[in-house]
């Protein structure tokens, strides 16, 4: 949990952020290879190269959905009062690294898709 909104830990350290995950498609972080982007660098024709693109950035506006609505979903069950150690809205923040109003925005709607699961 942060001390009192700062922005820090308990101990007086910053927060450590989460990187993103890796794609295991890409070649890795500073490979002496020129950039390889799912092979769009190869493909001249430019009709092709803005369809195979246009999927390339719905796939992944679909993935980061349906990872938001997974990040909801844990977040609900982590504050669920049920739970033995069940987490406050700060704690969730503080876990996930957002501001505490949009855990507890994030919570609600997470419980909404835990509802329509059920």
């Amino acid at each position: 949990m942060t001390d009192s909104g700062q922005g820090r830990e308990p101990s007086g350290t910053p927060p450590q952020f989460r990187r993103p995950a890796a794609l295991f498609f890409e070649p890795p972080a500073g490979s002496s290879d020129e950039e390889h982007f799912f092979s769009l660098e190869s493909i001249s024709e430019p009709r092709e190269l803005l369809d195979r693109a246009t999927e390339l950035a719905t796939a992944f506006q679909n993935a980061a959905d349906r990872s938001v609505e997974y990040q909801a979903m844990a977040a609900a069950q982590l504050a669920d009062t049920a739970r033995f150690d069940s987490l406050t809205p700060a704690a969730v923040a503080d876990r996930a690294g957002w501001t505490e109003d949009y855990a507890v925005k994030m919570i609600e709607f997470g419980r909404e898709l835990l509802r329509r699961r059920a």
